[in-house]
Order: structure tokens, then C-alpha cells, then sequence
């Protein structure tokens, strides 16, 4: 059985652990906010450009290319911005899982020593019911790493599809924008 010593040590490690997993949190959240700031100061820059833009604007074609002009930046940004916010959700998820997982290996190991020593001091005839301990210890870790492999799997599919997504956004803003400035252009 544990010690009060061996408690008082586990405890501890899971407050630290907790204060960690906050701290990690809180970057994120403030990677988040850095980016929101970021991406606000830009598009209202942006939007004072483009608004001088329209007041010079002395006719229907030139306001029609001012606007093609601004739609492909405009696609490229979001996506741009879409990828970052990815990237900082995924990092603090990373962050997070590994330290869960660091946690959840150290329980493992815990529990397979007492179940171990529990064992050792089982009375005799209960080797039967020890195996099967044993047996049901192996299954659920084995159950864990299953549903950490598909987590896995499914994280890296969602990113090909965000990088998928961004890149037809912007493949159909550089054609509109092409379809646009020809419009223009035969118009003139």
C-alpha cells in the first residue's frame, strides 16, 4: 500500500501538473489573442486603403478592377490567418496531450507496481484471479493507446483538409480575380 509520504508526493506532482496544463492554456489563449489583435489592426488598415481607394475611383470599370484587385490579398489572408489559428490550437493541443500522456504513463506504471505488489502478497489459490488483473490492466492500456492512435489519425486529417481548404480558397480567388481583370479589360 502507499506510504502517506508516497500520497502527499503524488498529490503534489498533480497540483504541478495542473498548474501546468493552466500555464499552457493561458498561452494559447494568449497566442490566440496576439493573432485576433494582429489580424484586426490589418484589416482596418486594409479597410482605410480601400476605402480611399473607392472615393478615387472615377468610374464603374476602374471601381470594378479596385475590387478584383482586393479579393485574391483578401483570400490569401484569410487563409493565412485560418492556418495560424490552426497552428496554435494544434500546438496547445500537442502541449496539453503530451503532458496528459506523460501523466497517464505514470498512473499506468503506479497501478501495474501495486497491482504487482498485490500480487506478491496474495494469498495462495488467487493466482488465477491476479492474472486476470494483470490481464485486464494490459487490455485497457492497450485500449488507450488505440484511441490515441486514431486521435493521431484523425488530428493529421483534419490539417490535410484545413491546407486542402485554404489552398482551393485561394486558387478561386486568383481566378476570379483573373475572370474579373479580363472583364475589365474587354471592356475597355
Amino acid at each position: 500500500m502507499l506510504t502517506p509520504e508516497q500520497l502527499l508526493a503524488q498529490q503534489k506532482a498533480t497540483v504541478e501538473a495542473l498548474f501546468g496544463l493552466t500555464t499552457k492554456a493561458f498561452e494559447g489563449v494568449e497566442k490566440l489573442v496576439e493573432l485576433n489583435v494582429a489580424a484586426a489592426k490589418a484589416a482596418l488598415n486594409e479597410s482605410a486603403s480601400h476605402a480611399q481607394a473607392v472615393l478615387s475611383v472615377k468610374d464603374a470599370q476602374e471601381l470594378l478592377a479596385l475590387q478584383a484587385s482586393v479579393l485574391q490579398p483578401l483570400a490569401e489572408k484569410t487563409a493565412a490567418y485560418n492556418r495560424h489559428l490552426y497552428e496554435i490550437a494544434s500546438g496547445a493541443t500537442a502541449e496539453i496531450g503530451k503532458a496528459f500522456e506523460g501523466k497517464v504513463a505514470e498512473s499506468q506504471a503506479t497501478f501495474a507496481n501495486l497491482v504487482d505488489t498485490a500480487a506478491k502478497s496474495a494469498p495462495a489459490g488467487s493466482e488465477t484471479a491476479v492474472a486476470m488483473m494483470k490481464s485486464a490492466v494490459a487490455a485497457a492500456n492497450n485500449a488507450y493507446e488505440s484511441v490515441q492512435k486514431a486521435v493521431k489519425q484523425a488530428s493529421d486529417v483534419a490539417e490535410a483538409n484545413i491546407n486542402t481548404l485554404a489552398n482551393s480558397a485561394v486558387s478561386a480567388a486568383k481566378t476570379a480575380t483573373s475572370t474579373a481583370d479580363a472583364a475589365v479589360a474587354k471592356k475597355r
